[in-house]
């Protein structure tokens, strides 16, 4: 399995339209992709621009489907418009 996590900066302000965003996009993730495990994004308590997205898929092939999905495509303008930086993206082999 294949891990991804995907720390992300919100411009101040933008939060609210980021979570409407993010959400539509767990949801439609979590509805078509079967290879994906895990799709959430979780907030940080301490700072309120910094989101992770928590990301978890059975195998390479279905990391690459996600991106190239058509709800991938159709809501990722929604939440680079929110975003104050690049998303800051590593992938992990899940050991356990």
């Amino acid at each position: 399995m294949i891990g991804v996590l995907a720390v992300l900066t919100v411009r101040d302000g933008m939060q609210g339209a980021f979570e409407e965003a993010a959400t539509a996009l767990a949801l439609a993730v979590r509805a078509n992709e079967s290879g994906c495990v895990l799709y959430t994004f979780v907030k940080s308590r301490t700072d309120p621009v910094s989101y992770t997205a928590m990301e978890l898929y059975k195998t390479a092939e279905d990391v690459v489907a996600h991106g190239t999905s058509a709800h991938f495509k159709a809501l990722s303008p929604a939440l680079g418009a929110c975003l104050a930086a690049a998303p800051q993206v590593t992938q992990y082999d899940v050991v356990a």
